[in-house]
């Protein structure tokens, strides 16, 4: 591949590993490539918990994919610029018969999460809000959330595999037990295609760069995909190529490529 113009990252697995900043090669590779190319953040995160990592990456311009695409925001005023609703009941009632237990979140972008009962300390960003069951599926949101405490990521996955999910896009986490799910026919692959095509930027010159089942599409659409190397098997199988792991700097082995 020639040099990318657009490179669109994932955040968790790929720029940052848990709660660390990334790496200093990881950010000496991004702020060097930042040069030559568009950056973008290509994330599930909400809006509120994309901000520190702009800030970390030196990224000032351009638009920011959040939410699994439901939500695009200003890189720089971090304003909404579009957002994707999807109706919190039609996605709950299935997942709650099939994840029995479940607690369930729905976004409120700019402002947080509304919640059926509490999630795990520190794992939701901005105001967070316990409420009924009428208010929790009473507005469309741009993204509903279910964790299911006390599984693992293979039982909900066993679980999942033949839910069917009319409206919704359903994404599966491999590292905790969790479901996410978006309007149907939104995902961060559409979203990155929109910013490429208002760029003038052809998908060949698109690089991207993902670990988790979200970023799956991402992956197949850009002119090169890579995949992290702790990646799930299905990731990689869609990626073009697979780099080292989030832990090796695996994002900016492939980014110094191109240095």
């Amino acid at each position: 591949m020639r040099p990318p113009r657009l490179i669109a990252l994932d955040i968790d697995g790929t720029t940052v590993h848990e709660h660390r900043p990334p790496s200093p090669r990881v950010l000496a590779a991004v702020r060097g490539i930042a040069a030559h190319a568009r950056v973008m953040l290509c994330t599930g995160r909400s809006v509120l918990g994309v901000g520190h990592v702009l800030e970390q990456l030196g990224l000032t311009s351009g638009v920011t994919v959040c939410s699994n695409g439901a939500v695009v925001v200003d890189t720089a005023s971090r304003a909404v610029l579009h957002t994707r609703f999807v109706e919190p009941a039609a996605v709950i009632t299935p997942v709650r018969t099939t994840l029995p237990g479940a607690v369930f979140g729905c976004e409120e972008t700019g402002v947080g999460q509304r919640i059926s009962a509490p999630f795990p300390d520190g794992i939701l960003a901005g105001r967070v809000r316990v409420v009924d069951e009428p208010e929790l599926v009473g507005s469309p949101t741009p993204k509903v959330i279910g964790y299911w405490p006390a599984a693992t990521p293979e039982e909900v996955r066993s679980r999942m595999a033949e839910v069917l999910v009319p409206g919704a896009e359903i994404t599966l986490d491999h590292e905790v037990p969790w479901v996410t799910a978006v309007a149907a026919g939104v995902s961060k692959a559409g979203a990155l295609a929109v910013v490429a095509a208002d760029l003038g930027v052809a998908q060949e010159d698109v690089l991207a760069v993902g670990d988790g089942d979200n970023d799956r599409a991402m992956l197949r659409w850009a002119g090169l995909g890579v995949a992290m190397g702790q990646a799930p098997d299905a990731v990689k199988a869609d990626a073009d190529e697979v780099t080292g792991t989030v832990l090796d700097d695996g994002l900016a082995e492939i980014l110094e490529r191109f240095l």
